[in-house]
């Protein structure tokens, strides 16, 4: 005798109205096992309780879809943020279709088991649902994390009134370039300064990419009103920049940051006079 799945599928919903809390709880249980006892670990608690009852009125064609697709994908989003694996958070889903299971095995019924085979589908279809969002998640915290990096690793920092320094270290590339120019134009606006000084002397490599990055950075601040000085040029990179036939125009370079500073010292009407001490004395137009 071939049980028709409309009766399993009211077998299953009878079930889990009439073991709910019976099911809720082996539901909390085989996803602890699952997730080495930590199913609540650093405050990304499962909503078992909200899925379920979402879940159940999913089954009986209420508005209960939707709101069960955002607290799996809520779920995803919580424990990417809390370090769990993918599996760890699959496994909340999967962990349900066991405990569900153990009723069905208990009642026996021929709908019953019919029916669970149409509700195991369904319970995977949300396992993927919430596997896919996991793997979402992860990948913009990971995005969110490589830009913070990218902004803690290029400083605009204001060495004189008027001047302003960026001090690069490790490799440049289009992305930190973006960057670069973003945070150095916000600054130049902030404190009005007409000059700024691009230091290169942590970039452990120049060619013609990077080059072209430092003469569009070099570019969009003069469109600004700002002047630039490339520092840190060392004699293995000088010697690079030539074989490469690179042309850095107009643009003043130095082979130190403090010779770019004393340059842009200068341009904005610094005078430099020596005192009767070892030690320099700065005096402005002014005074």
């Amino acid at each position: 005798m071939t049980v028709p799945v409309d009766a399993g599928r009211r077998r299953i919903e009878e079930l889990l109205e009439e073991h709910e809390e019976q099911i809720l709880g082996r539901w909390f249980e085989i996803a602890g096992t699952m997730s080495g006892g930590h199913v609540d670990r650093g405050g990304a608690a499962v909503p078992f309780g909200e899925i379920y009852r979402a879940l159940r009125r999913s089954l009986t064609g209420s508005e209960g879809g939707s709101d069960l697709r955002g607290l799996l994908a809520e779920l995803s989003r919580s424990r990417a943020r809390h370090g769990f694996t993918p599996s760890e958070t699959a496994s909340v889903v999967f962990g349900l279709k066991e405990a569900v299971y153990e009723i069905v095995e208990a009642d026996g019924t021929p709908e019953a088991l019919r029916g669970f085979i149409w509700f195991s589908r369904l319970v995977d279809e949300h396992g993927l649902f919430t596997f896919e969002t996991y793997a979402a998640a992860r990948e913009r915290i990971i995005a969110d994390q490589a830009e913070q990096l990218l902004e803690l690793s290029t400083p605009v920092v204001k060495l004189w009134e008027g001047i302003v320094a960026v001090p690069l270290v490790g490799t440049l590339d289009s992305a930190r370039t973006q960057v670069v120019m973003e945070k150095l134009l916000q600054t130049l606006v902030e404190t009005g300064s007409e000059h700024a000084v691009i230091d290169i002397t942590g970039v452990p490599a120049v060619d013609t990419q990077v080059a072209q990055h430092l003469l569009k950075t070099v570019m969009a601040a003069r469109l600004m009103g700002a002047e630039c000085v490339i520092s840190g040029i060392r004699p293995q990179i000088a010697h690079t920049i030539v074989t490469l036939g690179i042309e850095f125009g107009d643009i003043v370079t130095k082979a130190s940051l403090a010779d770019a500073l004393v340059h842009a010292l200068r341009q904005s009407g610094v005078e430099f006079a020596e005192a009767r001490s070892p030690r320099i004395a700065v005096r402005t137009e002014a005074g």
